[in-house]
């Protein structure tokens, strides 16, 4: 893993705040379908681990709101 790999986090973009807390913000919105199912596109953490964790937790949200939607079963 490079650098740049480790510090980033694809599709979101990273923001370190005056006070040292880390925001990611989706590049692109959500759907409808995951903003109806809380998909958060801007999320903060203490961490950049913590916010991997919950840009996850973001994306599979909107990957279970598109599932439900198409009928596919979820695990």
């Amino acid at each position: 893993m490079t650098d740049a790999e480790s510090t980033t986090i694809p599709g979101w973009r990273l923001i370190l705040s005056d006070a040292g807390r880390l925001w990611a913000s989706r590049e692109r919105p959500f759907c409808a379908l995951a903003f109806h199912a809380e998909a958060e596109r801007t999320v903060g953490a203490d961490s950049l681990e913590a916010l991997r964790a919950e840009t996850d937790r973001q994306e599979a949200i909107a990957r279970q709101a598109r599932q439900r939607a198409a009928g596919q079963v979820i695990s």
